[in-house]
């Protein structure tokens, strides 16, 4: 499952470039995807992280939506930028992607979340993503 560990990491940071560069993830995924191409030093792009990617840009509104929903407290912008954009790859996952556990999905964002994010974002990670799994049934539209 390491393979599926970097895809995970590569989107999330295709996610937050995108999120910083206010353009669209796919844009950014096509980015590294010719950089990849002609650079030796920049990490190939896999075909789980273009999946990724490409069912979170399909579902990105809708994701939006549902974190904004269930995140109490927070808004989308008062969320640290790394937090938001674990939710929004995870969210994806979680709720439109049938090949991987859920638990799984949410381990693996707490340890993007442990790695990249501040001490206080796993639990709020956590807490949301329960959330979003407990609802899941109602979520898809």
């Amino acid at each position: 499952m390491a393979a599926r560990n970097k895809a995970r990491k590569r989107a999330f940071q295709i996610i937050f470039e995108a999120d910083q560069r206010g353009v669209a993830a796919t844009d950014v995924l096509a980015d590294w995807i010719r950089h990849a191409g002609t650079d030796d030093r920049h990490p190939p792009v896999g075909e789980y992280t273009m999946q990724l990617i490409e069912g979170y840009a399909q579902n990105a509104p809708r994701i939006d939506e549902l974190i904004s929903t269930y995140s109490v407290g927070w808004t989308l912008d008062r969320m640290p930028v790394a937090d938001r954009c674990i939710l929004r790859l995870a969210a994806y996952e979680l709720i439109w992607s049938e090949e991987v556990p859920e638990a799984v999905v949410i381990d693996e964002a707490l340890a993007i979340a442990r790695e990249f994010s501040t001490d206080e974002s796993p639990p709020f990670i956590n807490g949301l993503l329960g959330r979003l799994q407990d609802l899941k049934p109602t979520l898809r539209r």
